[in-house]
């Protein structure tokens, strides 16, 4: 059997239905039957039977066949020229009516074209106003190209944007490229067939571009009935290149066909609208997907918590990135139902759960759950089940929250641990009361003894009082004396800084109180470096040894006058003869020193 059209490969197509939800019946069948076969011959494979038993065996095989068939192709601002038009004559006339502006960018792939409105409408109506009155909606029939879109794009991917476009709308987190936090809260993704699903409503730009190609005549005739009942009156369509409408005149009329804009014919005639009732179908009561994407709109984006959400069938939404990485969920479990995966029943039970809440609209809650973390470290945690409903009070879906309290756990511990401890301590204190009563009573005995001690005290207080009185009179006199002291003091240093011999002050040890400044010229040593040191030791030209006699007399009985002729060496080393003159220092028979008077002998003395 060979790779050709027949009853395996539309089993092939049935089953990728069934299983996935991915209906491809309405595209191009050589398009999509050439994409299916040039993968199964990447396989090794002849025949779609062999393939299609290879995917009921391989399930991440899905991945990679939607990426296959599903072209991605796609880049901020492709076909400049277009989006130049569509900034300059379509943007100014959305930006000028009142309310808010509703734009949907279908078959939106990683999200290039959405951003590329996102960044012309803020630039137009300025950032205030982009966040309180524009909403942009992202679908794809691709999960894996919307997660893309939500966490950033390389720098060859964002080649084609603008250096200022660039600094003003994007972040940079490591070597990715993430539209601005506070902008992109204005931005919706979410997973949408275009040949199945109902369009999103009241719009003021649809941008579908190059993906209309893909499928046959008469499934593009459905999707542009549901693009002409999504459009506002004044609202704009904007198309690829490949796109012409000429079949589709009655619903459409363009702007410019060159950059392939068009706007909605509002009034039909009767057969125009019997036809697009045929064609678009029961569009109110096909609002499973319009509800999903009020789902994800009610979603906390960027939760540091992982997260998983289910509508109101149990159909797996979303999971963010540490839900992803905690549970290990792979791309292809978005759309599955959640009771079919094992995150419905382990690490906890939440079938239970989400049956509660959805019966009672209350958010449920299961505290203490353990379960390994991605690094293999064993975490603690709480899950809160919680509804979304959306502005009639209706449940259109669950946040199933799982918040890490690891953290807390380890402080409960403590806590008690803490709160043991405090009881210990409460019966120590008790213990150490009824001790501190007893001591209580030893102290006031021993206070009244030190009353009577206090009294004996204030006697003793009123006697050093008198005797400080005593000691005062006392201190004044000798202050008067010391005052006396230095006034002879100052009186002797006049007298012996103006003679002009040397004079030295010795007291009874021998030391020097007073060496002026003739004695300093004679022998060559300052007053500071002499006073205080004992006469005997001074390494001067002045025999010492040679003195003591006299000076030890004159310092030691009665008052007296004594001199002596030596021979010494000035601080010159010149020899001289030196006459030195003892005067006693004292009344009575008591002596306090000597003076002592140093005489260079002229010659003239020496012949004397």
């Amino acid at each position: 059997m060979t790779l050709e059209a027949g009853s395996d490969f539309e089993l092939l197509v049935e089953y990728l239905r069934d299983s996935r939800g991915f209906d491809f019946t309405g595209y191009k069948r050589a398009s999509l039957m050439r994409r299916v076969a040039q993968r199964c011959k990447e396989l090794g494979f002849d025949d779609f039977r062999t393939y299609h038993d290879y995917l009921q065996v391989h399930a991440d095989e899905f991945a990679t066949l939607f990426d296959k068939i599903l072209i991605n192709v796609t880049e901020f601002f492709r076909d400049r020229e277009s989006w130049d038009y569509l900034k300059a004559n379509v943007v100014p006339r959305i930006t000028a009516k009142t309310g808010d502006i509703r734009v949907w960018s279908a078959g939106s792939s990683s999200g290039e074209e959405a951003y590329s409105a996102a960044m012309l409408l803020c630039d137009a109506v300025g950032e205030k106003s982009f966040l309180d009155h524009v909403k942009i909606y992202a679908t794809d029939v691709d999960e894996q190209a919307l997660s893309k879109a939500r966490y950033g794009y390389s720098s060859k991917e964002m080649a084609s944007v603008e250096e200022s476009l660039r600094e003003r709308y994007f972040d940079r987190v490591g070597d990715r490229f993430v539209f601005r936090a506070a902008l992109r809260r204005a931005i919706i993704f979410g997973r949408h067939d275009l040949t199945q699903d109902a369009p999103i409503s009241r719009l003021d730009l649809l941008i579908c571009r190059n993906t209309l190609i893909y499928f046959t005549a008469e499934t593009q005739g459905r999707i542009l009935a549901r693009f002409h009942y999504a459009l506002n009156d004044d609202g704009y369509l904007f198309l690829g290149r490949a796109e012409m409408l000429l079949t589709h005149t009655a619903l459409f009329r363009p702007v410019d066909l060159k950059e392939r804009i068009f706007t909605k014919v509002a009034k039909l005639q009767l057969r125009e609208r019997l036809v697009l009732l045929a064609q678009s179908g029961s569009l109110e009561a096909t609002n499973h997907v319009a509800r999903q994407l009020r789902v994800r709109e009610l979603t906390t984006e960027g939760t540091p918590n992982a997260q998983v959400v289910v509508d109101a069938q149990g159909i797996l939404l979303s999971a963010n990135l540490p839900a992803r990485e905690l549970f290990d969920i792979p791309v292809t479990d978005i759309g599955r139902a959640l009771k079919d995966l094992e995150l419905s029943y382990r690490p906890v039970d939440l079938r239970s759960p989400i049956d509660r809440v959805g019966r009672d609209h209350r958010t449920v809650s299961i505290q203490n759950v353990e379960l390994k973390r991605a690094d293999g470290s064993l975490g603690v945690f709480d899950v809160h089940v919680a509804p979304l409903n959306d502005d009639d009070g209706s449940l259109v879906g669950m946040a199933i929250n799982f918040v890490d309290v690891s953290n807390q756990v380890e402080m409960r511990r403590d806590l008690d641990r803490l709160r043991q401890e405090l009881q210990s301590s409460r019966e120590e204190l008790e213990t150490t009361n009824e001790e501190l009563q007893s001591t209580v009573e030893e102290l006031e005995t021993t206070n009244e003894e030190l009353q009577s001690t206090n009294e004996e005290l204030e006697t003793l207080n009123e006697e050093l009082e008198s005797t400080n009185s005593e000691l005062q009179s006392i201190n004044n006199d000798l202050s008067s004396r010391t005052g006396e002291i230095e006034r002879l003091n100052t009186l002797l240093l006049a007298i012996t800084g103006n003679i002009e011999v040397g004079a030295a002050v010795l007291d009874r040890t021998g030391r020097v109180q007073v060496w002026n400044e003739r004695a300093a010229d004679l022998w060559g040593v300052r007053s500071d470096e002499v006073v205080g040191s004992s006469f005997f030791e001074l390494d001067i030209g002045l025999p010492a040894e040679k003195l003591r006699g006299l000076v030890e007399a004159g310092a030691g009985g009665r008052p007296r006058h004594d001199e002596l002729e030596v021979v010494a060496r000035t601080r010159r080393g010149r020899q001289i003869r030196c006459r030195v003159v003892a005067h006693t220092l004292g009344d009575g028979e008591a002596a306090s020193g000597v003076v002592l008077v140093m005489e260079e002998l002229k010659p003239d003395d020496l012949a004397d």
